[in-house]
């Protein structure tokens, strides 16, 4: 169909950001950042935008820039997706093994977090367990996550972890092959995006088949 007149701009950041998944998915991650910032420079669904920035920085080995646009998402986005937007800072800084920031990042979310906070909670005690402090209550946090929607998809893999300091080995065993094969299974941009969480994945099963 034929257009009579410009685009609003919220179409035009939809147009772009499947521009943008399909650059990324390719592995063209500079241009990928570009139609990111694109999208930014339009106004509207800045915080999101600013998650896809940090997405494609980060899968350019570029932390500093990544933080930068997710403590803008944090800062801008709706008190609705805050938590969500400390979390991803937490655990670009996980990942990053900087564990004292993505502790203090991970906290916010877990302060913020509603429905998804035993998520949150449950990535900062991994995060806890892995710089060397004594975390209580291991095994509550893992109940409760499994408990709820949050426990799916990315959850599995906090699970796996939580399962693996506490010495639940099967459990352990269960939850990180279950994550690895959903991560690995659909959309590339989702492999891709979770790459260094599957390799962490990974470390650990091989640890547990040395046990």
């Amino acid at each position: 169909m034929s257009l009579r007149g410009p685009l609003d701009r919220t179409t035009q950041a939809m147009l772009l950001r499947q521009l943008y998944l399909a650059y990324f998915e390719t592995r063209r991650f500079e241009r990928a950042a570009e139609v990111a910032e694109q999208i930014l420079a339009l106004g509207v669904l800045s915080d999101v935008a600013h998650q896809d920035a940090a997405r494609a920085k980060q899968a350019l080995g570029d932390i500093e820039g990544a933080v930068g646009h997710l403590r803008l998402a944090a800062r801008t986005g709706p008190a609705s997706r805050r938590a969500f937007h400390w979390w991803t800072l937490g655990s670009v800084y996980h990942l990053a093994r900087r564990y004292d920031e993505a502790i203090g990042a991970l906290t916010r979310a877990a302060r913020w977090g509603t429905r998804d906070k035993p998520l949150y909670q449950g990535h900062l005690a991994v995060v806890q367990c892995e710089s060397g402090k004594a975390v209580e209550g291991l095994g509550a946090l893992i109940d409760r996550l499994s408990e709820v929607p949050a426990g799916q998809g990315y959850g599995r893999f906090v699970l796996g972890q939580m399962a693996y300091f506490d010495q639940r080995w099967d459990e352990a065993k269960k939850y990180l092959e279950a994550f690895v094969q959903r991560s690995t299974s659909g959309r590339a941009a989702v492999a891709i995006a979770l790459g260094a969480e599957i390799e962490a994945a990974r470390r650990t099963l091989a640890s547990l088949a040395e046990r």
